[in-house]
């Protein structure tokens, strides 16, 4: 793998191939999340408030299953408000996968949506109808939704000004305690696509 950061107008931050041949190769490694693997990716970065976009792909054009993932290293009081991953959603074990943590003494109010349908507009072959299941760190099954206009939340799911734009896409409200979490995005009766999860803190 490599990876790439870019900000909200799109612009190249940073880029790696290889972790260790990075220039802060030896802060990720004193930051005990240093990949395990020389040939994948890591870049360390000081970021002001914002949106950024983290891209992962294969090197000369590989293709494959692969983790993108982002940690606070610092003590400061920004944190991610949303957090968000697109790719492709396949059948059987093939899900899209969301992973976060929540932190803190205190539960958490999220928001956690699966779009494919309102993404059709960027030419791509997407999820038709995509269902979204919450799970805790040892894989029980916490909430689910198929179709969020006919669920059970939607006055609430409306009230947050996040609803998706078709009401075939999923979305489900949760009050969490510190923890790890998935967001598990399928398709419904096996469809297959590029879906996006979508993670919300409503508790800013």
């Amino acid at each position: 793998p490599q990876l790439e950061l870019h900000d909200s107008a799109g612009a190249l931050l940073d880029a790696n191939d290889n972790w260790q041949d990075s220039l802060d190769s030896g802060e990720i490694m004193e930051s005990g999340l240093a990949p395990s693997d020389p040939r994948e990716a890591a870049i360390l970065v000081r970021l002001s408030p914002g949106n950024y976009t983290a891209i992962i792909s294969g090197v000369n054009n590989t293709t494959g299953i692969g983790l993108v993932e982002s940690y606070t290293l610092d003590t400061s009081p920004s944190h991610a408000a949303n957090i968000s991953t697109r790719g492709q959603v396949g059948t059987g074990d093939e899900v899209l996968i969301g992973g976060f943590i929540v932190g803190g003494p205190t539960t958490k109010t999220i928001l956690i949506r699966a779009l494919g349908p309102s993404l059709g507009e960027s030419g791509l072959a997407v999820l038709a109808n995509p269902i979204v299941e919450l799970h805790g760190s040892d894989g029980q099954l916490i909430a689910m939704n198929d179709d969020w206009a006919s669920g059970s939340q939607q006055s609430e799911i409306n009230a947050t000004g996040l609803q998706p734009s078709d009401a075939q896409e999923a979305a489900l409200i949760a009050n969490i305690p510190a923890g790890n979490y998935t967001a598990i995005v399928q398709g419904a009766d096996g469809g297959a696509g590029i879906g996006l999860v979508e993670i919300y803190d409503l508790d800013l």
